[in-house]
């Protein structure tokens, strides 16, 4: 179990915990692949070059790290956060927030931003840095759009809800990934809340164009697909998952007209000029016409600490420090992104209200300067 985020948890707090730790087994009774040592067979990679804590020679155990001071999140409460709990729970919702263990749950729900994680809570993969269940999905809930839409009506004019992320598992057995859900999902959530901003964070249907462009014709206001790490990283954190696939999903969006956003995750055994790298390669390859003849490539990026839900996901390679995520930023914003979120408990979804926001106030500048 992972040390508390707070440093002298209250009882309640402590319970909570608990709690949210024997979720955590049961979504999770074998290994991901984190923990070499439970595997009997021989490995199908070496994590030996890209974990730096590994104890040398026979290793029995990996080495922990204790969490550095800027390493703090807020304890969930507050009147916002139990509206928006309340109103999850008895509409039976999946949030990230929570099968997430986000660190960030009880400030966003309190501001009035949430996740809500549809086509089920069981994904058909296995990455090695997340938290999710994974297994065979149940039976398809085709009235899950409708359920999402109602609750997110109860959530804006109820809970003052203003943005909200939109998320899946992976439904690879699914001929189209789960696309059709997604477009109806966003297609009645806009219906029923006009004056909410949508974004959306999907998987990459396996390459599939087709899917993909049910999502964009839905028009979202912000379609996010996450890289989660460098293109070194792939076998470890991402074994399902290519790389130049999903930068290529990045691109088709750029191509429809839409707003793209992706993020990574730091600390998991990337160096640091791999992510520069990555910044710089994102901006290149997802490049299409913008306003006025210019190019417009991917135009959002978070950055945040990979934090390792339980012993059987990657470990923790470094922490980073507050002065690297900072010039990440730098150096993302020099890249070409309009919008960089980076820090240590940024994920996906943290300050996803503002960062629409400040993009929408760039775009609003752009245009008015190519009009004129």
């Amino acid at each position: 179990m992972n040390p508390p985020l707070a440093s002298k948890p209250s009882t309640t707090n402590a319970q909570a915990q608990d709690a949210g730790l024997a979720r955590t087994i049961a979504r999770h009774p074998r290994p991901l692949g984190g923990d070499p040592l439970k595997r009997v067979d021989a490995p199908l990679i070496s994590l030996t070059g890209l974990i730096l804590n590994n104890l040398h020679g026979d290793a029995q155990q990996l080495a922990t790290k204790k969490k550095p001071a800027w390493l703090r999140a807020k304890v969930p409460g507050g009147p916002g956060y139990a509206r928006l709990r309340d109103i999850v729970d008895g509409h039976r919702l999946h949030t990230v927030c929570q099968e997430a263990g986000c660190p960030n749950m009880g400030e966003c729900w309190a501001r009035g931003v949430a996740t809500i994680m549809i086509l089920g809570d069981t994904c058909t993969r296995a990455c090695g840095f997340c938290n999710v269940k994974t297994g065979r999905p149940a039976t398809l809930d085709r009235d899950e759009p409708r359920r999402v839409a109602e609750s997110l009506r109860l959530m804006f004019e109820g809970a003052n809800l203003r943005h909200v992320v939109i998320t899946s598992v992976n439904r690879d057995e699914l001929p189209d990934g789960g696309a059709a859900i997604w477009a109806e999902t966003i297609a009645r959530s806009r219906e029923a809340c006009p004056g909410m901003s949508i974004e959306v964070l999907i998987p990459d249907f396996e390459g599939d164009a087709d899917a993909l462009q049910q999502v964009i014709d839905a028009r979202p206001h912000i379609i996010n697909h996450n890289l989660e790490t460098v293109r070194r990283m792939y076998p470890a954190v991402r074994p399902s998952a290519k790389f130049d696939r999903s930068v290529e999903l990045l691109r088709r969006v750029k191509a429809a007209g839409m707003v793209a956003k992706t993020g990574i995750m730091v600390g998991i055994g990337e160096r640091d000029d791999e992510v520069f790298e990555l910044m710089r390669h994102v901006q290149a390859a997802t490049a299409a016409p913008g306003p006025g003849g210019a190019t417009d490539a991917c135009d959002i990026l978070t950055i945040g600490q990979y934090l390792q839900p339980t012993r059987n996901h990657l470990p923790v390679d470094r922490w980073v420090t507050p002065e690297q995520f900072a010039a990440f930023k730098s150096a993302g914003l020099a890249s070409g992104f309009k919008v960089v979120e980076s820090g240590p408990l940024v994920r996906s979804s943290y300050h996803a209200d503002h960062q629409a926001d400040v993009l929408s106030t760039i775009e609003a500048e752009r245009t008015r300067r190519t009009t004129r």
